[in-house]
C-alpha cells in the first residue's frame, strides 16, 4: 500500500477542507490561467486528464480503502476507522506515514468517508459524456459518497447545453464553487477574468436550473479604492440574477508574483482600508435581494468586532438571507465603529501571504 498514488492537487475551497473532502484530480492546473490576481497556477500548463487514467486513479483509491478496512477489522473495530487503526497499519509498514495519498484516504475515511472534490480548477472543462463517464465509476466504486464538488468558471457553465448540465447533476456531481470575483464589466476586463457579467449571470442561472448546490464567490476590494462602489453595486446585481445557494466573500489580497501586486507596489492601484471594505461590503449586502446564505468563511475576512474577535463567523452555512441581512448590516455598523486600528489591514495580510 506504500507504493500506491493517485493524483492529488493542492487547492480547495475552505469547506471542503473541513468537510474532510476526498480530493480527486480530475484535470490539472487552470484551462484560462490568466487571472491577474491569481497566483495559482501561474507556473503550470493545463492538462486534461484521459477518462482511463482518473478511473484508474479511483480505483486505486478503493484499493487503499479496502486495505484499511481489512486491518480495522483484523483489530477489532468492527471497520471503524480511528488512531488504533492507524497504529497498527503504521506497525507492519511505517513508510505508509510517508505516502501523502495513504494519509489523504485515511484521513477521509476517518471523518466519516462522505464527501469528494474534483479538482482542479475547472473539471466542468470535461467534455459532457467524460465527465459523466468519470461521475459514475466515482459513485459506483465509492458508494458512501454523499456530496461530490467541484470548481467550475462562468465561463464554462455559460458556454454548456442545459441538458449537458442536467445529465452531469443526475450522474452525481452535487455542488459546484464558481470564483464570480466581481460582476462589473470594467473591473472583470482589468483582471483578465475572461468573462462577461451577461455570462457570469447566463451560467449561473444555468446552474441553478441544472440542480446543482452553487456557490459564488466575490472579492470585496478587487476593484481598488477607485472602483469600490461599482464593483459592489454590479457585483450585487449580478448576484441578485443568479440568487444562488452561497455568496462567499473572498477579500481581495495582492499575491507576490501575479500582475496586480505589480500594479499595487507601482501604484496604478490602490487598495482600500478596513473601514473602506466595509463601506464596500455595506454597498453590497444592502443592494442584496437574495434567498441565499451569505458566508465569510475565508481567512481573509478579519475584520474584528468590539471584543476583539472576529466580527462575522466563519461557519460554512453563513447567514441566511433575507432573514439575517438586518444582523450583516448590524456588524458592518460596529464593525465602522471600532477604531480602524484595530482591524488587520492588507499590508499585514500581504506580508502574511508572502511567508
Amino acid at each position: 500500500m506504500s507504493k500506491l498514488s493517485f493524483a492529488v492537487g493542492v487547492y480547495r475551497p475552505p469547506s471542503e477542507g473541513g468537510s474532510g473532502s476526498l480530493l480527486l484530480r480530475v484535470t490539472e492546473n487552470c484551462p484560462w490561467n490568466k487571472c491577474t490576481f491569481c497566483e495559482m497556477y501561474k507556473d503550470h500548463s493545463f492538462v486534461y486528464r484521459s477518462v482511463e487514467d482518473i478511473k484508474t486513479d479511483i480505483n486505486t483509491v478503493r484499493i487503499i480503502i479496502d486495505e484499511i478496512q481489512e486491518v480495522a477489522r483484523k483489530v477489532g473495530q468492527e471497520g471503524r476507522i480511528n488512531r488504533d487503526v492507524l497504529q497498527a497499519l503504521l506497525s507492519v509498514n511505517p513508510y505508509l506515514n510517508e505516502n501523502h495519498c495513504f494519509s489523504t484516504v485515511f484521513s477521509w475515511l476517518y471523518y466519516g468517508g462522505k464527501t469528494a472534490f474534483l479538482q482542479d480548477a475547472d473539471s466542468m472543462i470535461m467534455r459532457p459524456l467524460e465527465l459523466i463517464e468519470v461521475l459514475k465509476h466515482l459513485r459506483k466504486t465509492l458508494p458512501t459518497l454523499t456530496r461530490v464538488t467541484s470548481y467550475t468558471r462562468s465561463k464554462t457553465l455559460s458556454q454548456r447545453k442545459l441538458e449537458d448540465l442536467k445529465a452531469i447533476r443526475e450522474s452525481g456531481l452535487d455542488r459546484i464553487h464558481v470564483g464570480l470575483e466581481t460582476g462589473d464589466d470594467e473591473v472583470l476586463r482589468i483582471i483578465r477574468k475572461g468573462v462577461t457579467s451577461a455570462e457570469q449571470i447566463e451560467g449561473g442561472k444555468k446552474a441553478m436550473a441544472a440542480g446543482f448546490q452553487l456557490s459564488e464567490y466575490w472579492m470585496p476590494d478587487i476593484g481598488g479604492r477607485e472602483r469600490w462602489r461599482q464593483n459592489a453595486e454590479n457585483t450585487a446585481r449580478v448576484l441578485n440574477e443568479i440568487n444562488p445557494h452561497y455568496i462567499r466573500s473572498r477579500p481581495f489580497v495582492p499575491r507576490c508574483g501575479t500582475p496586480i501586486f505589480d500594479d499595487y507596489e507601482q501604484g496604478r492601484m490602490h487598495i482600500s482600508s478596513p473601514h473602506e471594505r466595509l463601506e464596500e461590503l455595506r454597498v453590497m449586502i444592502n443592494n442584496l435581494n437574495v434567498t441565499s446564505s451569505v458566508c465569510f468563511d475565508h481567512s481573509m475576512n478579519v475584520w474584528a468586532n468590539r471584543q476583539s474577535g472576529l466580527l462575522f463567523r466563519q461557519d460554512y452555512e453563513g447567514y441566511k438571507f433575507p432573514e439575517e441581512k438586518s444582523l450583516v448590516l448590524e456588524l458592518i455598523d460596529e464593525g465602522l465603529s471600532i477604531d480602524e486600528k484595530r482591524h488587520v489591514h492588507v499590508q499585514d495580510l500581504i506580508a502574511i501571504s508572502s511567508l
